[in-house]
């Protein structure tokens, strides 16, 4: 069980907030893969309050997807403020995250994201306003420092927690490391003993096997999964069920896989329309096909395409094709007496 502030989640494994990857669709197919939490892609405090059209209705919540959280960036107090009470009293999300973990410079220029990690005093300040200003909870995204030499993990989410933040989700890197390298689970660990507001562990969960090892390394509230979603919301579902009773699941059939990743595009199809929607879904579908068999040649296909017949035809072909391919497998184990195991 994960509980931030008054909201009580069925289990502590949480989707994070990816850009370009978090909107209504495939957080809805998280959601029914049995996540905790799911996180909203990021928005920005001034677009919201300039009424971007595209901005607000990237604040749209599906009930079903509940509970959720939605994410604001910015480095203004005032937009900043003003941005978390839209959102408090204008959607019907949960939970109100500020990102300070971003690290594209697009973002850290304009002194928002990872930029605050540098600076405990003003996260302290910049959190209170935004906690004072709402009834929902307000918790904190963020990295473990800047690069090496900046690392104020312990002291900014003790800022987050003395504001009256709800809640911190940690990522075991730095800015500076962006995706590469390592994430540094010890300091998640460090992180949880000195506050007492549920942290959230996040960085190199890629299996259920990882999610456990993060949660007992660090004892953290909860788990946070991002890129080991991408295309494969099993191990949302394979990960829950692994730490709720100890069993691997196995992982899907490509069949089960392409029949999940059209779900995704037709979700997407009735959020954006067909056009985009292919268009947006290319990247999806490349993750979907990503190590299962002989798939390159369907990756590539894909990024050509313009319309949701030709997806279609492209996928069932290939699930086709490689349905004969392991059928033929399984025939040739059979006769030599192997055992096989997909």
């Amino acid at each position: 069980m994960l509980k931030i502030g008054n909201v009580t989640m069925n289990n502590n494994v949480v989707l994070a907030p990816m850009a370009g990857v978090c909107n209504p669709a495939f957080r809805l197919i998280a959601k029914e893969f049995g996540c905790g939490l799911v996180c909203a892609e990021m928005v920005s405090d001034k677009a919201i309050l300039h009424g971007n059209q595209r901005t607000l209705e990237m604040l749209f919540v599906d009930e079903r997807e509940k509970p959720l959280s939605l994410q604001i960036f910015g480095g203004d107090k005032e937009s900043l403020v003003e941005a978390v009470k839209f959102v408090d009293q204008n959607t019907n999300a949960d939970i109100i995250d500020i990102n300070m973990g971003c690290p594209v410079p697009k973002v850290t220029k304009c002194d928002a994201g990872a930029r605050w990690l540098l600076d405990p005093k003003k996260i302290y300040e910049m959190v209170s306003y935004a906690a004072d200003a709402a009834k929902k909870p307000v918790t904190v995204k963020m990295r473990i420092g800047w690069d090496d030499e900046h690392i104020y993990a312990v002291e900014n989410a003790q800022a987050v927690e003395r504001a009256g933040g709800a809640a911190v989700s940690v990522h075991g890197r730095t800015r500076e490391q962006l995706y590469t390298g390592k994430a540094n689970w010890d300091i998640l660990r460090d992180v949880k003993q000195a506050v007492n507001i549920p942290v959230i562990g996040n960085g190199d969960v890629f299996t259920p096997e990882d999610a456990k090892r993060l949660l007992e390394h660090t004892n953290c509230d909860g788990v946070m999964i991002g890129r080991g979603a991408l295309g494969n919301p099993w191990m949302l579902y394979r990960t829950v069920h692994f730490l709720t009773t100890g069993e691997m699941l196995p992982d899907p059939s490509p069949k089960e896989k392409i029949r999940i990743a059209m779900l995704h595009m037709d979700r997407l199809a009735e959020l954006r329309g067909e056009r985009v929607a292919v268009r947006e879904m290319r990247k999806h579908l490349a993750w979907y096909l990503k190590g299962l068999p002989d798939s390159a040649a369907a990756k590539n296909s894909v990024m050509e395409l313009q319309s949701r017949a030709e997806v279609v035809s492209v996928l069932e072909e290939y699930v086709s094709r490689v349905d004969e391919i392991l059928a033929g497998e399984a025939a040739g184990a059979s006769e030599s007496g192997e055992i096989l195991v997909h």
